[in-house]
């Protein structure tokens, strides 16, 4: 199948759901957000969450921690309040159709999560608009905007203009086995400054048996992990973007040398290019990690909170504090990364928005806010540590985590954000592909070449192609 039959469309996704997927999302004449029947202000918040199933986790959080505080507090200033949860527990593209059927009939929740790479969409598609223009001049005034950084802000921009709140985010680094760098002679405090700094501890590593050196996703059997983990990390170190405004790269300088990087790894026996091709060839990867049989790998936090973690990872490392490094993902070589930087990440993360078509702004903003108070967020991670978007909760949770203190402090400084455009996972998968071509064996010329002709094919020309 190829990258066009495989490429996804809000539009198309809306026009093709049909009259009966829009019976089941609610009636357009009678949107979300109206007055209760005993004259309380009607208020939702939709996530992809559901209790039991689906980031059960979060949708407890909501039902029982957040919408009793909030309308207690509501009801304490004079404002009766009924707040209503619509989980779903369903694939991410299941959920999104269904938001945007919700809101191109003018109904759906108050308040929603978005993934932050479909942000443009819905906004180029005028479902959701930003935020001061929905709940008015106010919105500047929420005194939670100090603790979010521009950088994390910025998740919930799109063309300058700010549509919500980030709900968290992540970042990328590298990953590397203490005990094996040691038995290979490498610094327990290994940070490269370059690539070929990666390559060198890779080919050192080599040396020890039954040890794969080095793991970069690639191919599409890892799916976006390829793309999150591997392509855009070393496309921003090389200098390059994926893309600017709503025009995509094509077969740039900067394309070359991460699909030359990829040669240097798998061609080299650096990587175990089987692994790339297997469907479960990343939860191989964190196995062969946790038993000590891969040395570097790059990552995002998730790996460190879920999978290695100590007494509740799908692969745990009883040693993990101790036995596993990190380092961030430097630029090729210095002052060589997007804007100059030594070093690079990558993080994505969620956006909660208002719906446009919200009878009451004002409170569903309240509800908006409630959902990213410090109280909340503390209360949702309980005694876990994760990044989340406010820098004095990160203060609290991260204090006895080095590791994601690291990713915060260090790596979302350096940070990028995929782009939130509607053509990204077709453009994305292209990238996939790319990296696959290499790993069996094909040039990065030829390959950068086939990658702009997939992208002429994605995006139905070359009009909005550089390069």
């Amino acid at each position: 199948m190829g990258v066009v039959a495989r490429r996804t469309a809000l539009t198309a996704a809306v026009l093709g759901a049909g009259s009966a997927a829009l019976a089941g999302c609610g009636s357009p004449l009678d949107p979300r957000g109206g007055e209760g029947g005993d004259g309380a202000i009607a208020l939702s918040v939709a996530t992809n969450a559901v209790a039991g199933g689906k980031n059960a986790d979060e949708a407890e959080w909501i039902e029982r921690w957040v919408i009793p505080r909030f309308v207690a507090q509501q009801r304490a200033e004079g404002v009766d309040v009924r707040v209503e949860f619509q989980p779903s527990g369903v694939d991410d593209e299941q959920y999104k159709t269904k938001l945007a059927l919700d809101l191109k009939a003018q109904a759906g929740p108050d308040v929603m999560a978005l993934d932050g790479i479909w942000l443009g969409e819905f906004a180029q598609a005028e479902y959701i608009r930003p935020l001061r223009e929905v709940a008015g001049s106010g919105v500047a005034d929420w005194s939670g905007w100090r603790q979010i950084s521009p950088k994390v802000r910025s998740l919930a921009r799109f063309e300058g203009k700010l549509y919500g709140i980030p709900a968290g985010t992540d970042a990328r680094v590298l990953y590397f086995h203490k005990p094996l760098f040691r038995r290979a002679g490498l610094p327990a405090d290994w940070q490269p400054a370059s690539w070929q700094d990666i390559l060198d501890a890779a080919r050192t590593l080599k040396r020890l048996d039954g040890v794969t050196p080095l793991q970069i996703n690639a191919g599409t059997a890892m799916g976006e992990a390829t793309t999150m983990q591997g392509v855009l990390p070393l496309l921003t170190g090389a200098g390059g973007r994926i893309a600017e405004g709503d025009r995509w790269y094509g077969d740039t300088p900067e394309l070359r040398a991460v699909l030359g990087f990829y040669r240097d790894v798998y061609r080299h026996g650096l990587g175990d290019p089987r692994l790339q091709q297997e469907a479960k060839g990343r939860d191989k990867s964190f196995e062969q990690f946790a038993e000590g049989r891969l040395g570097i790998l790059a990552e995002g936090d998730y790996f460190w909170r879920d999978v290695i973690s100590p007494g509740t990872g799908t692969a745990p490392m009883k040693r993990r504090d101790n036995d596993v490094g990190y380092a961030l993902v430097p630029a090729r070589a210095r002052h060589e990364g997007i804007g100059g930087r030594d070093h690079v990440s990558l993080s994505g993360g969620a956006v909660h928005v208002l719906n446009p078509n919200t009878r009451h702004p004002r409170q569903a903003f309240a509800l908006l806010t409630a959902l990213h108070s410090a109280r909340a967020l503390r209360a949702r991670l309980g005694d876990a540590a994760m990044i989340t978007e406010r820098d004095d909760v990160n203060d609290t949770v991260l204090e006895k985590d080095p590791m994601l203190r690291f990713c915060a402090d260090k790596a979302l400084p350096v940070t990028s954000f995929r782009p939130p455009l509607a053509a990204y996972t077709a453009v994305s998968l292209a990238l996939q592909e790319a990296t696959a071509r290499v790993v069996a064996g094909r040039e990065p010329d030829h390959v950068a070449r086939a990658y702009r002709k997939d992208l002429e094919e994605v995006l139905g020309g070359s009009d909005h192609i550089i390069g």
